[in-house]
């Protein structure tokens, strides 16, 4: 059967606009069923306190449950991985952290390439971390922290939530800049470490602003500085650590990620509902309460964040030295 030709590009023009309005229909009836936020920390951090707000506020724009599912362990490889190699249909979401950036070099062997295989889809927040010492550490600002650190090489130990955490990174950040020598004192979680900082066991830590504050505020932990590029609104009357080291600059952020081949539709929607929940006075007063700032934009930008961080506690982790096989 022969068509006229009119006829056949007629057709062909069709045909050619089935996958397009395929695409459409999908992300239009997306979500149709529960969603699976997947983190890997345990609750009770901000990661978790991040995750469960962000779930609640975009499940009821999407119309659909959003369940978020803690998976700890193996430095966030584990959920990582879950939502790698889970179908890329919108369905499975993970939180991406600093975790993400910092173990791609502080991990000899891992079963994936962050950058390769997850599909940016938004930020969520970013806030700075403090460096606290125990009130018995003769010191009150960070000129003095690095004299003392200077005279005493080697007797200052700094405490971390983990080797490789963003609080231990931004010890070494400090330490590479400042050129002065601490042990690091690793812990299976920030509470532990808290706990023996306000004892006295361990010295110095550059903890996260929610979980150090109030001690902070109740004076069991002195704070010196914050580590973001300006003063929290939370700690106010703290400096920068920038202001005493030029350049430095180390914060802690969260944002939504998709395994790749997730469609474009949908991580556009994705997007753009969560630049539309961080646009909310009460959720920028909520984060705010955290010391957070919003991290809006587009897909591309929150990518470029990731590969920035990346890159830069790539060489704080060879500073370093830290490995984990």
């Amino acid at each position: 059967m022969k068509f006229p030709r009119r006829q056949f590009l007629r057709l062909a023009g069709a045909a050619a606009a089935v996958p397009a309005v395929s695409r459409f229909a999908r992300a239009q009836s997306y979500p149709s069923r529960q969603i699976r936020f997947i983190i890997g920390y345990p609750p009770g951090g901000s990661a978790d306190i991040t995750s469960r707000l962000m779930a609640q506020w975009l499940g009821e724009r999407l119309g659909q449950a959003m369940i978020v599912e803690s998976r700890p362990g193996g430095g966030t490889n584990i959920a990582t991985e879950a939502v790698i190699n889970a179908q890329p249909d919108g369905y499975t979401l993970l939180l991406v952290a600093p975790a993400n950036a910092i173990n791609a070099t502080l991990y000899e062997k891992l079963n994936h390439n962050f950058l390769r295989d997850i599909e940016p889809v938004a930020g969520f927040i970013r806030f700075p971390n403090v460096v606290v010492v125990n009130p018995s550490v003769p010191v009150k600002t960070i000129p003095e922290l690095i004299a003392y650190a200077k005279a005493n090489p080697g007797k200052l130990n700094m405490a971390s939530s983990g080797n490789g955490s963003t609080i231990h990174m931004s010890g070494e950040l400090f330490k590479m800049m400042a050129g002065v020598d601490m042990i690091h004192v690793p812990y299976r979680g920030g509470a532990l470490a808290l706990t023996d900082m306000i004892a006295g066991q361990v010295q110095v830590m550059f903890d996260n602003i929610p979980t150090a504050m109030e001690f902070v505020r109740g004076g069991k932990l002195r704070g010196l500085a914050v580590t973001g590029a300006a003063r929290s609104e939370t700690l106010p009357e703290l400096p920068t650590v920038a202001d005493f080291l030029p350049g430095y600059e180390a914060t802690s952020w969260y944002g939504l990620g998709a395994p790749k081949g997730t469609p474009k539709e949908i991580i556009d929607k994705l997007n753009a509902e969560v630049n539309a929940i961080l646009a909310d006075p009460k959720t920028k007063a909520r984060f705010a309460e955290l010391g957070a700032i919003m991290l809006p934009g587009t897909p591309a930008e929150f990518g470029k964040l990731v590969a920035d961080e990346t890159e830069k506690w790539g060489k704080v982790v060879k500073f370093s030295g830290a490995k984990v096989t």
